[in-house]
């Protein structure tokens, strides 16, 4: 189908936006339906905001479905031209959808609002984050470098250690590190933000249309509609996650969505500066580091509430404030991000 369009890539990201979007919306419905009669539904946090405690009980796994639209997408632009590319890509984010899948089913099954122990779930996600670097480095010959804009190019692949098997598998040792933390980090960074009726899916819609424009940019079309797929995926589940929410993503598609947005950032060697495209995600992050590392400390607390969002709930913000307030941060951080890294490459050029 889309090698119909090969010679219109800015028409197939589009296009993969509004596929992945048409998928979402058609199929939410129902799935919302089924979740309902099974008595499916979200276990809020007890020591969490008390205007939330109206939310037990709503649909969650809303993530299932936006996965499955982006899988049939996947299917539609792989046809006749595979890529391991894009392959990979879905592999690493399905793989952590299930994972998250795991964890909300245990939540539901168990009746409370934790699941998989932390211990697990980092576990899952360093073993596919590994995965992913590995084989983006061997099969994708992505660089082990981080670039900072105007600074320099840092080579973490000084380290490295051939294993040999067959031909031999090239481990940079440094960039594997730092790329396990950046992705693992934005994976539950993304969960983290995922506490308000349409922050988590609002903010990574407007963060994967820049990653879109970022590897178009590069003259990457595979993560372009990648990026792209994700972004469609957002925006209609945004149609049934917005105040007041009809379902909510879950651990299904949050830590999903915070792994695709941490491999993109590989393939597309935007590795540092994804942490100011996402910057919002790793604010909401830090904000939970420094409450829990203070209070251990003090036995005091620096904000109302973590996560961030929390915080200005507390401040007598209303939950809808809150959430445009922070698309419009996330829309400048993203903004940001992109000049940073459009300017580099003109500089360099």
């Amino acid at each position: 189908m889309f090698s119909l369009f090969s010679s219109y890539p800015t028409f197939m990201i589009f296009l993969a936006v509004v596929l992945s979007m048409v998928f979402t919306m058609v199929l939410m419905p129902a799935w919302i339906r089924f979740l309902r009669t099974s008595h499916i539904g979200q276990q809020v946090r007890a020591d969490g905001p008390q205007s939330h405690l109206v939310k037990q009980g709503t649909p969650t796994m809303g993530g299932v479905i936006m996965l499955v639209a982006v899988i049939a997408f996947t299917l539609l632009a792989s046809v006749g031209a595979p890529t391991v590319e894009l392959w990979l890509l879905l592999g690493a984010t399905v793989a952590t959808g299930v994972l998250g899948l795991i964890d909300d089913a245990s939540k539901v099954a168990h009746e409370r609002s934790l699941g998989l122990t932390p211990k697990a779930k980092l576990i899952g996600q360093f073993l596919i984050a590994g995965v992913f670097v590995i084989c983006a480095v061997n099969l994708l010959d992505v660089a082990p470098t981080v670039e900072i804009p105007f600074v320099c190019t840092i080579d973490l692949g000084v380290l490295t250690t051939v294993v040999p098997v067959g031909e031999g598998i090239e481990i940079p040792w440094l960039y594997l590190v730092y790329c396990l933390i950046l992705l693992v980090g934005l994976c539950n960074a993304v969960n983290l933000t995922d506490g308000l009726d349409g922050l988590a899916s609002g903010t990574v819609m407007v963060v994967m249309l820049v990653m879109a424009a970022i590897a178009f940019r590069t003259g990457q079309l595979e993560p372009a509609l990648f990026a792209g797929a994700l972004a469609g995926a957002c925006i209609g589940f945004l149609w049934f996650n917005s105040f007041p929410a009809d379902i909510f993503m879950g651990d299904t598609g949050s830590l999903a969505l915070g792994m695709a947005l941490g491999c993109l950032a590989v393939v597309t060697k935007v590795e540092f500066i994804v942490i100011i495209i996402g910057g919002l995600f790793v604010a909401e992050a830090l904000s939970v580091m420094i409450q829990v590392f203070y209070y251990k400390k003090t036995k005091k607390r620096i904000f109302l509430m973590a996560p961030l969002h929390h915080h200005f709930e507390k401040k007598g913000w209303s939950e809808t404030k809150v959430v445009v307030r922070f698309w419009i941060v996330s829309g400048m951080l993203a903004a940001c991000g992109f000049v940073l890294q459009f300017a580099s490459s003109l500089a360099v050029a």
